[in-house]
């Protein structure tokens, strides 16, 4: 029995244990366990094979014991199988047997290092459940991988539970958890969960506290990051520079660049000093502000320090020159670190690219680069947009899209800024056949339409204004991104300004879409340019439909109606108006007010000081100053 078993040959085993019926006594519950010990160190081992033992076994009334489990989810574990072992487990359990801790703790182990996270979860539960608390390397492991997939609240649970059956989990474990939280926003939830282990415990390590400067800084919780920061030190640890550097490097990106360098003037007085990192964090802030003057005098404090500038160094001085249009200067700088051979990386080199590019010198830039890749230098995405921009802004289309089918693209090919940059280019020649390759081109890449590529191109629907805009835009509709309702809106709003208002409405009325669906925007858009172009009979069509359809008139609906009626003179009727909204609502507001104001001086009729205190009484607002200029021009006019 036991060689056909080891051998895979479950059906002959079985036979074989059969065949012991001849003797008194057995098959024993050790006869079966010997089988599926040895079946389960066969090459080959079915599932399907091993429960049929299983079954024949409780069929011929023989009752497992806890060998019998532990056998099956050993075997079962080391061939991978976890979910069939979890369940052998859980069965176990409902037969009152208690799998012992080293079987449960190698099962733990196994669905982690198979990264199997919902067997784990399982495993560790059945384990609480049993009174058993999970060795700290495999709780470690466990915490680290469900941070890692997003399911960190699932880590706090089971943290919890072991917290409350006084086991006091690792610094490590803890501190994963409370970066998580702090790095999802949640600063306050990590702060509670901070005091409910201290209670528990748990004994906090700068790593600790520093999660939640972290967490607080970015969340521009200044008050509470401050807090966190005096009360490490009351409680003993001493910050170290990452947890101050992660305190300025927020500052500085919320524009409080003073307040950073206040600090690290506090960090100099606490003996704590600064790196290279914190240094380039201020400077690129500095940079950001275009304080090009005081940022090379932080360079020079840099290098007193004893550091030497390195490549985030050069690169944000580099991109700040940019950025506040000293080129030439950026230029020279990079050109330097360049020419010497060192701290030159990507970074630096596509910031140089782009002061070539900036000042339409695109072909040197390309012939650059080409010199570049012979002494091995592979661009990226960025090298090649640069470039592609360059050109397109030179306005040598032609050449753009050459190079743009040329390029040895590095990250699996053009990117989203890449067909951008030609999405403009084409809109801006009215090149309709190229706008349809693009998105051809975009299709065959995987790449979906962002709204800098649909702002192009309802600027350039907006330019046509013709049959060709509806064509193309019915294509974008079945090719294209979701169109939503905003982008629908910018849309119809461009071409009533441009006084395509006949296209405006057959876009409105013959290409809508599930994926979005009109709103009172949207009929307020060619309501007010109905009135301003006297379309009496689109008006009423657009009024019936908008009704139909149960949306309601707002305050920009009775605004663009008081405004009709001024331009026919109507200025009582816009009264009336006026009245039947303070009845029914909506309030007007100041706006209204000042539309029947301007009608009024129009119309000769000059506006009285009453209607200006019915403003106040109102809409509970001082009149504005396009009110008060509008009353100035009627006395003047008077006089």
């Amino acid at each position: 029995m036991q060689e056909y078993a080891r051998s895979g040959l479950c059906k002959e085993a079985l036979n074989m244990l059969n065949a012991m019926r001849n003797v008194l006594g057995k098959p024993t519950v050790n006869d079966y366990n010997a089988l599926m010990h040895h079946y389960l160190k066969a090459r080959d081992v079915l599932v399907e094979e091993l429960l049929e033992v299983n079954v024949l076994m409780k069929r011929n009334g023989v009752l497992p014991n806890p060998m019998t489990f532990n056998i099956v989810m050993n075997g079962l574990s080391s061939r991978g199988l976890l979910k069939d072992a979890v369940l052998v487990a859980e069965e176990m359990c409902r037969g009152r047997f208690t799998p012992s801790f080293r079987c449960m703790s190698k099962l733990l182990m196994k669905s982690l290092q198979l990264e199997i996270y919902t067997e784990s979860i399982s495993v560790v539960k059945m384990m609480l459940e049993l009174g058993y608390v999970p060795k700290d390397y495999a709780l470690s492991l466990l915490i680290s991988a469900l941070c890692k997939v997003g399911s960190v609240r699932e880590a706090w649970v089971i943290l919890k539970r072991l917290s409350d059956m006084g086991f006091v989990p690792s610094v490590y474990s803890c501190n994963l958890i409370l970066w998580d939280f702090c790095k999802s926003g949640q600063s306050y939830v990590a702060l509670v969960l901070f005091y409910y282990l201290r209670k528990k415990g748990f004994v906090p390590n700068v790593c600790s506290y520093t999660a939640l400067v972290h967490g607080f800084s970015r969340e521009g919780l200044w008050k509470e990051a401050y807090n966190v920061l005096d009360q490490m030190q009351i409680d003993g640890c001493n910050p170290n520079v990452i947890t101050y550097t992660t305190f300025v490097s927020s500052l500085c990106d919320d524009g409080k660049v003073e307040e950073g360098l206040r600090l690290l003037d506090v960090m100099e007085k606490k003996n704590c000093q600064a790196d290279l990192i914190t240094y380039n964090r201020v400077l690129r802030a500095l940079l950001n502000e275009s304080r090009i003057s005081y940022a090379c005098e932080f360079i020079w404090v840099i290098e007193k320090k004893g550091f030497s500038p390195d490549r985030f160094t050069y690169a944000a001085l580099g991109g700040g020159l940019l950025k506040a249009g000293r080129i030439d200067d950026a230029y020279d700088l990079l050109f330097k670190v360049l020419a010497n051979g060192s701290n030159a990386d990507i970074c630096i080199f596509n910031i140089w690219i782009h002061s070539l590019c900036c000042t339409g010198r695109s072909s040197e830039a390309y012939s650059l680069m080409k010199r570049m890749m012979v002494k091995d230098f592979v661009p990226n995405n960025r090298t090649y947009n640069t470039i592609l921009k360059g050109f397109c802004e030179e306005k040598n289309v032609a050449t753009a899209f050459k190079l743009f089918d040329s390029f040895k693209w590095v990250t699996g090919g053009p990117d989203l800024i890449s067909f951008n940059i030609l999405i403009s280019a084409a809109c801006k020649l009215g090149d309709s056949s190229m706008i349809r390759a693009i998105f051809y081109r975009m299709e065959y890449e995987g790449v979906k339409l962002n709204v800098v590529g649909l702002t192009c191109l309802i600027e350039y629907f907006c330019r046509t204004g013709i049959q060709e805009c509806a064509e193309l835009w019915g294509f974008l509709i079945i090719n294209g991104p979701s169109i939503t309702t905003v982008s629908l809106n910018v849309l119809l709003n461009g071409l009533c300004k441009r006084g395509f208002l006949e296209t405006a409405y057959i876009i409105f009325r013959d290409f809508a879409h599930p994926v979005f669906s009109r709103d009172t925007t949207s009929y307020n858009i060619l309501i007010h340019a109905s009135i301003k172009e006297r379309n009496a009979f689109l008006l009423q069509k657009l009024f019936i439909d908008m009704y139909s359809r149960r949306w309601t008139p707002d305050i920009v609906t009775f605004g663009s109606i008081a405004y009709g009626y001024c331009m026919e003179g109507k200025i009582s009727a816009a009264l009336r108006l006026v009245d039947h909204m303070l009845k029914d609502g909506p309030a007007p507001g100041i706006v209204i007010y000042n539309t029947i104001l301007q009608g009024m001086l129009k119309r000769g009729k000059m506006p009285e000081i009453n209607l200006l205190r019915k403003v106040k009484g109102i809409t509970g607002c001082e009149p504005d100053m396009i009110s008060l200029n509008i009353l100035t021009r009627a006395k003047s006019m008077a006089v």
